[in-house]
């Protein structure tokens, strides 16, 4: 069994590596925040076809800011936006149109027609799906892993055409033996989402790693009994405030990959 090893810290034997995509893999937020900037914008037209002005539009946006994690830097990591699935961002979203007095039927239903115009309009900006960018050594990282006889796998709350898409852009498929998306069931952060995956890979949980940038992920690994949680923090424009972990990774430059002597015999 092959060994992590941490600021070159031995961390242990594992047999497999789960890791989370948005903010630990890939470089999410300039992509987040365009999609929460094309939400917000596109709610507050509609609002304003309803006859909204003024100081209400200006509530509806900071409302929505706030709820989308949206801030003048960028987008908060631990936010609904950067952590939360799309359908809990659209349930966050109609509970912001409730609080600007529509019923919860008219507020679902606005959610949805914001959500489905606004991924429209951003289909016909980028036909092929717009290029999310590798986070520094990543890809070394994996292939290291893979080269060491680690099973890798990707869990995530993007969808599974969304993860796929990722993977084909940079070539990364030979080092992903499986993924656990939104669309499957049940998605992060249940715990049944670890067994599933690990289940997929024919691998125990507890011979696994665990790595992701929220709180919710590492909760997740430990409740469903994981090996190892690592956290990730060098993903997005400020350090994501994690408690769940046992060690940290600043870089993936850190963590390295080696095959036990057993193995090399």
């Amino acid at each position: 069994m092959a060994h992590l090893n941490l600021r070159s810290r031995d961390l242990g034997p594992v047999r497999g590596v789960l890791f989370d995509k948005d903010g630990t893999l890939s470089h999410s937020e300039p992509r987040l925040i365009e999609l929460a900037d094309d939400r917000i914008e596109e709610s507050a037209r509609r609002f304003q076809q309803r006859g909204a002005h003024g100081t209400t539009i200006l509530e509806l946006k900071d409302l929505l800011k706030r709820t989308f994690g949206r801030s003048p830097q960028g987008v908060i990591p631990d936010g609904t936006l950067a952590v939360a699935s799309r359908h809990h961002n659209l349930l966050s979203t109609a509970t912001v149109f409730c609080q600007m007095n529509l019923s919860w039927p008219q507020s679902l239903l606005l959610a949805e027609e914001v959500f489905a115009q606004v991924d429209a309009c951003r289909q016909k900006r980028h036909p092929s799906g717009k290029p999310v960018g590798l986070l520094p050594d990543a890809a070394r990282l994996l292939r290291e892993l893979a080269d060491a006889g680690i099973i890798c796998a990707v869990i995530s709350n993007d969808t599974t055409a969304g993860i796929q898409q990722f993977l084909d852009q940079h070539q990364l498929n030979d080092c992903i033996s499986g993924l656990w998306s939104a669309d499957h069931h049940p998605a992060k952060p249940d715990p049944g989402a670890v067994h599933g995956l690990c289940s997929q890979l024919k691998l125990a949980v507890d011979t696994c790693a665990l790595i992701g940038d929220a709180d919710t992920d590492l909760l997740m690994a430990r409740q469903a009994g994981i090996g190892l949680t690592l956290g990730y923090v060098a993903g997005w424009h400020r350090e994501p405030k994690l408690t769940g972990h046992e060690h940290l990774i600043s870089h993936w430059s850190e963590l390295t990959a080696t095959k036990d002597e057993m193995s090399k015999r």
